[in-house]
């Protein structure tokens, strides 16, 4: 299915389509800086509608902290968790997604 919307650029309109095909994914999260890790959870937690399952390992010897999600939303719901995830800094953020998921 494909949804079609404006968007209200710099004062001018554009006509965005867009898929809502629903795809299942993980997503690998590694913490390389224990001061990020608020950050990561709270952008988790405004983004909790699509996460299906989370499992959080610490190591603490190694001064890291390594998360994985099993997410399913869309191609621009996970992309935007993604990227919002990749902008805190000390965080790397790798995902892999199903090609499509029939309803």
């Amino acid at each position: 299915m494909r949804r079609a919307f404006l968007l209200l650029v710099e004062g001018s309109f554009i006509l965005e389509e867009t898929s809502v095909d629903k795809r299942i994914g993980v997503i690998g999260i590694v913490i390389e800086e224990f001061e990020s890790a608020s950050k990561v959870n709270d952008t988790l937690h405004e983004l909790a509608g699509i996460i299906i399952g989370r499992m959080g390992i610490p190591r603490p010897e190694r001064g890291i902290s390594i998360i994985s999600l099993i997410v399913e939303g869309t191609s621009d719901e996970i992309s935007a968790m993604t990227g919002k995830l990749g902008k805190i800094k000390g965080v790397n953020v790798k995902s892999a997604l199903t090609k499509k998921l029939d309803e």
